[in-house]
């Protein structure tokens, strides 16, 4: 089953499915970052009131805005630590 990223609770692994519907400029710079298809991504912490996601992935930490974590399905692997 796969989720959007920007449903997923802090301290989830999960696996990248896909980069969705997002635009081709944005797709870019995901695919840039790290974010392909098939990486695992610890998600460290969500900021309240829809604020951004901190993600830890190839081992860097990456923010990204709620907004732009809808477009990105993943699904569950375990919890994190």
């Amino acid at each position: 089953m796969t989720f959007s990223l920007a449903e997923v609770e802090a301290k989830q692994k999960v696996k990248v499915v896909s980069l969705g519907s997002a635009n081709s400029i944005f797709r870019k710079k995901l695919l840039a970052m790290g974010l392909t298809p098939g990486i695992e991504i610890d998600i460290t912490r969500k900021a309240p009131l829809g604020g951004p996601l901190e993600l830890y992935l190839r081992g860097f930490s990456l923010s990204l805005r709620r907004n732009e974590a809808l477009g990105i399905r993943v699904e569950l692997l375990d919890s994190v630590g």
